[in-house]
């Protein structure tokens, strides 16, 4: 779920930080870069673990700024297919459910990767939100929903990268999208298991 990445940036790194030492200035602006960016096919950078090598210094004619070029390490979210992750609820729709898990929310389990039989019941006090509950077969009398008040266990089914669309889109754009599944035994809310 997270890994160590190897990065090689060249920076620009503004006069105002000059007068902190040469590592700290450079780890300040690699995290205004990089924090809570989604790098395609790498992931969600986490933090700056480590600086390997720094080399350069050059100052550009017309240019008041020192240039680097840094090797370093980050930490990032990137879960790989057939991992069991834990999220929390944060919608569920007619075509699935929307999982987050703190510092990242776009993960969707679909309709058809919930536990089967499952339906859903319009949510009186939303309009547009359902909860969905699970018909387990020869046990007719028990309710298991899944109402967000649970963790719930998901499965990764995939990790995309989508490219970023160039017109402005009526929802967010996600640059890491997880789809998910609960239909296999062990998934689900936690109390149901």
């Amino acid at each position: 779920m997270f890994y160590l990445s190897l990065v090689e940036h060249t920076l620009r790194l503004p006069p105002y930080l000059l007068s902190l030492p040469l590592d700290d200035a450079i780890k300040k602006e690699l995290e205004n870069i990089f924090l809570d960016k989604v790098i395609s096919n790498l992931g969600l950078c986490i933090s700056i673990y480590d600086l390997r090598n720094i080399e350069g210094g050059f100052i550009f004619p017309g240019d008041g700024a020192s240039t680097y070029t840094v090797k370093f390490r980050m930490v990032v979210f990137r879960p790989f297919v057939g991992e069991t992750i834990v999220a929390k609820l944060k919608e569920s729709k007619e075509d699935g459910l929307r999982l987050s898990l703190g510092f990242f929310d776009d993960i969707h389990i679909p309709a058809h990767r919930l536990p089967k039989p499952c339906h859903f019941v319009p949510n009186s006090e939303k309009r547009d939100e359902v909860t969905w509950i699970w018909d387990y077969p020869g046990n007719e009398d028990a309710v298991f929903s899944i109402d967000g008040i649970d963790e719930i266990k998901f499965k990764v089914d995939s990790v995309k990268y989508p490219p970023v669309p160039l017109e402005q889109q009526e929802k967010p754009f996600a640059p890491m999208m997880i789809t998910g599944a609960i239909d296999d035994d062990g998934l689900g809310p936690v109390s149901w298991w």
